[in-house]
């Protein structure tokens, strides 16, 4: 499974993008089950599209399904998606 995640926005507008291939790694089934219950959970912003001044956004791209989410209308397992990538992305 191919996860990449692009983050635009902030201060200082900077954008970063990371991103995981979980193929063969110990920790794959982890993986999995974080990206499924972020494409469960959908795009985090609906109701909120504007997202708030000076806030990231968001685009997770999971094997071609793309979720888009800001701040502050992240989920928890979005936010521990976005963390994880781009701590461990390349």
């Amino acid at each position: 499974m191919r996860i990449r995640v692009r983050r635009t926005g902030g201060f200082a507008g900077i954008e970063r993008s990371a991103e995981v291939d979980t193929s063969g790694r110990p920790d794959a089934g982890e993986w999995t089950a974080l990206a499924g219950a972020v494409l469960a959970g959908g795009d985090g912003r609906e109701g909120d599209r504007g997202g708030v001044p000076d806030g990231f956004s968001y685009e997770i791209t999971i094997d071609g399904r793309t979720v888009r989410c800001g701040d502050p209308a992240v989920t928890k397992e979005q936010r521990a998606l976005i963390t994880r990538i781009l701590k461990e992305g390349a």
